[in-house]
């Protein structure tokens, strides 16, 4: 069993997207990525099935074409290769734990 207490494993940077590995097994891995109010990850894609989850914050979501704002507690989820990104609101932090599975 594993434990992961998310609020003491977050780390801000001014400079660049704080990221974690929490996970790295070859059927999921887990990261958790914080950014400073403004920061984002630009769109890339991943031959990966994803789930993004806002653990704090708010922020955009780009999936493929779409833009969606999403708060505390939402999931995004995301299709192999399909374009993925998000982006912290100017007056927010955002957290979000990603989670991703091998396509089969």
């Amino acid at each position: 069993m594993e434990i992961l207490v998310l609020n003491k494993l977050m780390k801000f940077s001014p400079d660049r997207i704080g990221r974690e590995m929490l996970s790295d097994k070859p059927e999921m891995r887990i990261a958790l990525m914080c950014l400073e109010p403004g920061q984002e990850l630009t769109p890339h894609k991943a031959p990966l099935r994803l789930m993004m989850y806002v653990v704090e914050g708010k922020g955009s979501f780009t999936v493929g074409d779409e833009t969606v704002e999403a708060a505390e507690k939402t999931c995004i989820l995301c299709d192999p290769m399909t374009p993925h990104g998000f982006k912290a609101d100017k007056g927010s932090r955002l957290v979000v734990m990603a989670v991703v599975t091998p396509v089969e």
